[in-house]
């Protein structure tokens, strides 16, 4: 088991409640909410299986205590990515401890692979703080304005969860055997590249897309 929870403080400085959270993160993340095995958490955690109990009631209750947490740090995270003068700190608690930084970040990937209750609720919590660092973007001039907010801060979400999950393919694309630190580093400037500079020189792509999406028949898909 991990020698730090999120965020890296080491066990000893963490509250009782606070290293179970931790330690059922990474048994859900790896396990699946269903599979994970409360003895299993309650021994790496160092605790009785009772003591679980006494802190967070149940299994669902330990989940939701789980939720919450991830929800606040990647709320965060997100609300730092958008502005540029909290990036260096924001990759600075990345660099400090990585894995611990992953394993959020895969807690949410779990979460909205298992389709839970709460994932609607954490996805569309991250995408509504994003859509709103867009639109102050666009407000303040330091951001290009889209055509659609709302999905530009779902595509954010999507392309962040990606970077910080890659598997081990691709990161052995880049030449090495998972992603971490060297990798991220690798992925910086072309990242802040694209989002700064672009991609193409001029809109043709964007425009012949357009117009091929006008020519198509729209079908009603029961949400307009």
């Amino acid at each position: 088991m991990s020698s730090a929870g999120p965020n890296g403080p080491p066990p000893e400085d963490l509250t009782t409640q606070a290293r179970i959270r931790n330690v059922a993160i990474a048994h859900f993340v790896r396990d699946g909410f269903q599979k994970a095995n409360m003895r299993a958490i309650a021994a790496d955690a160092g605790v009785s299986i009772g003591l679980i109990f006494h802190h967070f009631g149940s299994k669902a209750g330990l989940r939701d205590a789980c939720d919450e947490y991830v929800l606040r740090v990647e709320t965060r995270r997100a609300h730092a990515a958008g502005r540029p003068e909290m990036v260096q700190g924001l990759l600075g608690e990345y660099l400090s401890s990585p894995g611990e930084y992953q394993l959020l970040v895969q807690y949410l990937g779990r979460a909205i692979q298992e389709d839970s209750p709460v994932a609607a609720s954490i996805v569309d919590t991250m995408v509504a703080k994003s859509e709103e660092i867009l639109r102050a973007g666009v407000a303040d001039g330091t951001m290009h304005p889209s055509s659609d907010p709302r999905a530009q801060a779902v595509l954010g979400i999507v392309f962040s969860m990606a970077v910080l999950t890659m598997p081990p393919a691709l990161a052995r694309a880049l030449g090495h055997e998972k992603f971490g630190p060297e990798v991220l580093r690798r992925l910086s400037a072309p990242t802040l590249e694209l989002f700064t500079r672009g991609l193409y020189t001029d809109e043709t792509l964007l425009e012949n897309a357009e117009k091929a999406w006008r020519q198509q028949p729209m079908e009603e898909d029961g949400n307009t």
